[in-house]
């Protein structure tokens, strides 16, 4: 079987197969923090990842069955969920483009009817 680079996947074979209950007692260090000091982490974090997945899933699901009103109510927490968790992400310093940190506030333009 593939192994997972996501690091719930690693934490729960070492956890199953090792007995290592936290990888952080042994080595200092997190495992989402190893991945990315090695350049394997992915671009999302995986609770979003997953949680976008899920929504694709029910998406397919309702496509096929427009009448089922459950569905499409999960189907808007699970959305909701996405964009609580999407607002409280920051993206990292190296995501960003060079030169500026953000746009600059837009300017109201006033027009004057006289």
């Amino acid at each position: 079987s593939m192994v997972s680079t996501q690091s719930t996947g690693i934490g729960v074979i070492l956890r199953d197969s090792h007995g290592v209950n936290q990888v952080r007692h042994l080595t200092g260090t997190k495992i989402l923090r190893k991945l990315r000091a090695k350049g394997l982490a992915s671009k999302i974090p995986e609770d979003l990842y997953n949680l976008i997945k899920k929504a694709v899933a029910s998406r397919k699901h309702l496509e096929k069955n427009r009448q089922d009103k459950d569905s499409k109510y999960r189907m808007i927490l699970i959305e909701s969920r996405i964009h609580k968790l999407a607002a409280t992400i920051r993206p990292s310093p190296s995501s960003l483009p060079t030169g500026r940190k953000r746009a600059p506030p837009q300017q109201p333009t006033t027009q004057s009817s006289n």
